[in-house]
């Protein structure tokens, strides 16, 4: 360990009373520390936070270096706290920094003044701008230490102090405990970024970035997820087909989290690829329930599936429809009345050999068909759920409008009616004949 002469004759001449007032001080910057790290999941803030706490009152230069998710480095910090740059882990081979990440052991190392520009600070700052700030420091004492959480490392915190001044093995302990502070708070911003990350891949994955235009008719959907963002719902609806054959799918998984998200993308494709075989709503929603109670799942998926012909001139299509487990659709026709179609069945994936009946309906053109989940029947507001009868009301005034403005305005009210209160999951798929 190395300790500079002016802090062993420091500490040696230390009264009682200074040592118990260093002792109060470190105290309280661990707990300063174990605040200010705690109070954020944002991975830079995180970062900043830390360097802020460290510089100048620990060292009078710090860096942070994070292992990413591709593999590589990023490196914070330096003279300027906000700086931040990517580098491969392949420059780090056979340094300090590589034997810390790959040890989990910290390392301390002085350099003097007479070693050539960067000698000896290549080890541990693996880039060029921050060395040559740390040379300006020398002679210096380099502590890198190792950022540990849930059995890994992370990535190091390294610090300088120059002058001569060395780090004591009590200013080393001092660090150390920084430093697993801040492993376990880096970690958990990590952590929840990197979920986020995970989040928006999967719940673009599950939902088609665009509608298909289909001759003579027209089609909207709208998705609202729910109020816990980071929450994968169950959610989906498609659109698949062609000429004047389509297949509209709506559904829902039950639950959320990756499971959900998991069973959801099998939902969408198990039925894409039945409607290959049979385009037969009830033949799809029969082979969907074959494939998930061989699964043997706890879960199960509520969908509403519609075979949409229309008519070359729009006039008017034909419309077979099933349902598993799911609110059957809603016609609203030309002149502003409204049926919602008969016709039941039982969810997906909770029993086998199920059979499913189908209900044929007629749209003619200027009239909409609207699909939905129960994040819009049952949102809940201040005098309980959005309910049935409040949809039906809503939909007469926008008779004639098209399913685009049709879904926006059933979102607007869902959304007023919750007034700011958490909710499911809100997907809507809306298609109307135009003559």
């Amino acid at each position: 360990m190395t300790t500079s002469g002016a802090n062993a004759v420091r500490t040696g001449s230390a009264t009682e009373h200074e040592l118990l007032a260093e002792a109060r001080l470190r105290v309280d910057l661990l707990g300063e520390v174990t605040s200010a790290l705690t109070g954020s999941l944002n991975l830079r803030r995180t970062v900043l936070r830390l360097l802020d706490l460290v510089t100048p009152r620990v060292a009078d230069w710090a860096m942070v270096v994070l292992v990413d998710e591709a593999s590589g480095l990023t490196l914070h910090g330096g003279a300027d706290p906000t700086f931040a740059t990517a580098i491969p882990r392949a420059l780090i081979e056979g340094t300090g920094v590589e034997r810390v990440l790959r040890s989990g052991q910290d390392e301390l190392l002085h350099v003097s003044v007479e070693l050539d520009s960067t000698e000896g600070l290549d080890t541990m700052i693996p880039h060029p701008r921050l060395r040559d700030e740390a040379v300006g420091l020398r002679p210096a004492d380099v502590l890198s230490l190792a950022l540990t959480a849930r059995g890994s490392t992370i990535g190091t915190l390294v610090m300088i102090r120059s002058a001569g001044r060395g780090f004591p093995e009590d200013d080393v302990e001092l660090a150390g405990q920084i430093a697993s502070q801040a492993s376990i708070a880096l970690d958990s911003a990590r952590l929840y970024e990197e979920r986020g990350r995970i989040t928006s891949i999967l719940q673009s994955s599950l939902r088609p970035p665009d509608l298909p235009t289909i001759p003579g008719a027209r089609v909207s959907a709208r998705f609202r997820p729910a109020a816990e963002h980071l929450d994968i719902g169950g959610d989906f609806y498609d659109v698949h087909g062609s000429a004047d054959d389509w297949l509209l799918v709506l559904g829902d998984v039950c639950g959320k989290g990756v499971e959900a998200a998991v069973l959801t993308g099998r939902a969408r494709q198990g039925i894409r690829m039945a409607a290959y075989f049979d385009r037969r709503p009830a033949a799809v929603l029969k082979a969907l329930n074959s494939v998930l109670c061989e699964n043997d799942s706890s879960r199960f998926v509520t969908v509403v599936c519609a075979r949409f012909r229309p008519a070359p001139d729009g006039s008017h299509a034909e419309v077979d429809i099933a349902v598993a487990g799911h609110p059957a659709p809603i016609v609203l026709h030309a002149d502003g009345s409204v049926d919602q179609v008969e016709v039941a069945g039982i969810a997906s994936g909770v029993v086998p050999d199920v059979y499913y009946t189908e209900a044929r309906i007629r749209m003619e053109a200027g009239d909409t068909m609207l699909m939905f989940t129960d994040g819009v029947d049952e949102a809940r507001g201040a005098d309980g759920f959005y309910g049935m009868d409040k949809l039906l009301g809503l939909l007469p005034d926008y008779a004639g409008a098209g399913p685009v403005a049709l879904c926006e305005a059933v979102e607007q009210s869902v959304v007023e009616h919750l007034d700011g209160r958490a909710h499911d999951d809100i997907a809507l798929l809306a298609v109307s004949c135009e003559g």
